[in-house]
């Protein structure tokens, strides 16, 4: 049985770390990979954007040229990340060996990236430095929400390595226990994990639960138990203590407002992890 990976290409700034790190995935994990990007709808976009101007021929001719040359850059870029890690592309890729492909649809890509990745064991999105202070992402939302697939959030500038160290927010939420269960196979293959919990979090849900239930999985990890601080807030302390640890990856639940959203997205956070933000995997 392989395991099958998204990469969405968008072929701008926050492509390039989502498809390196998925194709590092896919070799590491014997794993197929899709490179799969939308082309905007330009009569979607126009009247999306709501511009005040006439739907003319030649401004639609110049839309549509315009995303055929992103999607040319956006497939050029997955292929060479392809063949960098040595993943044969190819609709005719063996089952039981790393493999790649390639899939360009038109659309709304929020809607098209949340559906198509219902259909693999995990997503794997871009994040561009630019989005950092905004408050939501509406393709981070809509494929954290609607594909019901773990998500797993990249640096637009791929690490130097990914899934050593594996840090874990627990809450003891039900979105935190998705996220542990999503992240299993890249547990399984850390060399250390660690269980961040912020706060108190009693009985079956304290992260002396979840340390058990990953010793059950023959996954030895540790319990980090990080006491509240005035004025910083949970995000920013998952955060720094995930850094402490040397962790390369941070897997948490996607629910509410925060702290996921305050480690995507808050201010305090390029504070804490600088030019190099940390890859991040979430459930919902």
């Amino acid at each position: 049985m392989s395991t099958t990976i998204l990469a969405a290409a968008s072929g701008g700034t926050a492509s390039g770390g989502a498809v390196e790190i998925a194709c590092r995935l896919a070799k590491r994990f014997d794993a197929h990979i899709e490179g799969f990007h939308v082309t905007p709808d330009p009569r979607q976009f126009i009247v999306a954007a709501g511009f005040d101007v006439p739907m003319t021929g030649d401004l639609i001719d110049r839309l549509v040229e315009d995303g055929a040359q992103v999607a040319a850059k956006a497939k050029a870029e997955f292929e060479r990340a392809a063949t960098r890690n040595r993943l044969p592309v190819g609709a005719g890729s063996s089952r039981n060996a790393p493999s790649a492909s390639w899939r360009q649809e038109t659309g709304y890509a929020p809607t098209a990236v949340a559906n198509r990745g219902r259909f693999f064991d995990l997503v794997v999105l871009g994040r561009s430095e630019r989005i950092v202070d905004q408050p939501h992402t509406d393709a981070v939302e809509q494929t954290l929400m609607r594909s019901g697939r773990p998500v797993l959030l990249a640096p637009a500038k791929s690490p130097a390595s990914i899934g050593e160290t594996i840090a874990i927010g627990w809450d003891g939420s039900v979105s935190a226990v998705h996220a542990l269960a999503g992240a299993l196979t890249l547990l399984l293959c850390a060399r250390r994990v660690v269980v961040i919990t912020v706060g108190k979090v009693n009985g079956a849900s304290s992260g002396d639960a979840a340390v058990e239930y990953l010793a059950w999985h023959g996954i030895a990890a540790t319990h980090r138990q990080v006491q509240p601080v005035a004025g910083v807030g949970a995000g920013d302390l998952l955060l720094a203590n995930a850094r402490e640890e040397d962790a390369d990856l941070l897997v948490m639940g996607g629910y509410g407002h925060a702290p996921w959203r305050e480690v995507l997205f808050g201010g305090a956070t390029r504070q804490i992890v600088g030019s190099s933000l940390l890859p991040v995997l979430l459930a919902h």
